[in-house]
């Protein structure tokens, strides 16, 4: 393995679990270290009901763009007075129609959100994503198996306003150096 390969991977690590890198004080000083972010109320633009456009890429790994489009409805609620959520997800597309659900939890001591999602049809929770939201926009990332290979996953929350907002979920096979669309989801609040 390359020199920066290890420095890549242990970056990517330490984000993952929260890990400083940051050397330490030296003896007589006191280390600075910035407030962190109390990101409870981050998802909070999540909650209610949303009209969804997903797009799946039916094998986003291969640099095929061949997709599957569905239209439907997520309906997210408050769980744990905030410090939970959970999404329920109903779309119906050429395949017919789909169901799932994701709990988003928060971690108050890391400060961090984890995204795991499950569909009807299998009934498997995945790995969960983890991160954080900075300057509007939430990264989550987790590591998985596909097709027998080692993928980094990561989840993007962006563009995000009172009434709408995009969640992208990409595939990446080098470390995280490229990353592949795999999950594409445009949604835009329902008026009750």
């Amino acid at each position: 393995m390359k020199f920066t390969q290890r420095i890549g991977i242990s970056l990517f690590a330490a984000a993952m679990f929260g890990v400083s890198l940051a050397a330490p004080a030296r003896a007589g000083e006191t280390a600075a270290s910035p407030a962190a972010h109390d990101g409870q109320h981050d998802f909070d633009f999540n909650f209610g009901v949303w009209k969804t456009h997903i797009r799946r890429v039916l094998n986003p790994l291969s640099g095929s763009t061949d997709s599957m489009e569905l239209n439907g409805t997520v309906t997210v609620r408050k769980v744990w007075d905030g410090h939970a959520q959970l999404e329920e997800i109903e779309a119906d597309g050429p395949k017919g129609h789909w169901e799932g659900t994701t709990i988003f939890l928060y971690n108050p001591e890391a400060h961090q959100w984890s995204q795991t999602f499950a569909d009807a049809k299998e009934g498997v929770l995945t790995p969960p994503l983890i991160g954080s939201f900075k300057d509007g926009r939430g990264e989550l990332y987790a590591q998985d198996t596909v097709n027998g290979r080692t993928v980094l996953l990561r989840g993007v929350w962006s563009d995000i306003t009172p009434d709408a907002h995009h969640f992208e979920e990409s595939l990446s096979d080098d470390g995280g150096r490229t990353w592949a669309p795999a999950f594409i989801a445009n949604l835009t609040r329902l008026k009750s």
